[in-house]
Order: C-alpha cells, then structure tokens, then sequence
C-alpha cells in the first residue's frame, strides 16, 4: 500500500471532492429514511405534517444526483 494513495489530487477543487454521487446519494437516502420516520412517529403532528415534502424531497435530490458522474 503506498501512502500517495490518500493525498488529495493537486488539479481538484473543493467542491469536486464533494460533488459526487457517492457522498450525495448518501445524504438523498438519509432525507429519505428520515421522511419515512417523521411519517411513522407518534409524537409530533409537525414532523408528521413535513413528512412527505421531506421525503419527496429526498426522492427527487436523489433522482438528481443519480445524474451526477463517479
């Protein structure tokens, strides 16, 4: 294992390290898996109440950033 392997590349920015589908898609399932647990929580008429826009939310970013390359 060589220690080169782990350096950041010098030509890439900041924001094409974080950019990729791996890292957003993610964060997509996150808001997704928490849309579906404020849909099955007793608690809070709130949480319930942005349940889907949450999840939809989180179903379209994630249909976005299956568009996004490696």
């Amino acid at each position: 294992m060589s220690l080169d392997a782990h350096t950041p590349m010098p030509g890439r920015s900041l924001a094409d390290r974080f950019l990729r589908r791996g890292p957003l898609e993610a964060i997509a399932t996150t808001i997704i898996a928490a849309g579906v647990v404020m849909l099955m929580q007793p608690f809070s008429l709130t949480l319930y109440s942005w349940s889907f826009a949450t999840t939809l939310f989180g179903t379209v970013l994630f249909t976005i950033v299956s568009k996004v390359r490696e």
